[in-house]
């Protein structure tokens, strides 16, 4: 089965981390996207950016790289996210493909009904860090 390669934004405001829920889905995912087969991951996560949240990335630092079972995709789907912690160069709006962002603690984002397994690997690496809550 073909991996699922990602770019991941970990963004943080307020020690609350931005996720992503895209028009027609349940869950909330981290703001980014496929990479592109041309595409390095942080290419990747610049242009995921703009088009999920209207902004541009700065001060980006590679946060790791986080293996798990895709959300919403047949089971096994092998997922590979490459995480990155950075800044937005502007205020994020959802774009046309994205219905609503929302920033929650780990316990918050761990209460909803729909959870995807790499946010939540994310989010437990962030509180490790003791970047969020």
């Amino acid at each position: 089965m073909n991996i699922i390669r990602t770019a991941g934004l970990a963004y943080v405001r307020d020690r609350r981390m931005l996720q992503a829920r895209s028009v027609g889905k349940a869950a909330f995912y981290m703001a980014g996207g496929k990479i592109d087969t041309d595409e390095t991951p942080e290419e990747a996560l610049h242009r995921e950016i703009r088009e999920e949240l209207d902004a541009g990335v700065v001060d980006v630092e590679l946060l790791g790289v986080f293996e798990c079972e895709a959300w919403g995709h047949p089971a096994g789907t092998p997922l590979e996210i490459t995480c990155f912690l950075a800044d937005l160069s502007s205020e994020p709006r959802p774009t046309s493909e994205i219905a609503e962002i929302r920033f929650f603690t780990r316990d918050e984002y761990a209460a909803m009904p729909d959870v995807a397994p790499g946010s939540l690997m994310v989010f437990d690496r962030m509180r490790e860090l003791d970047l969020i809550d």
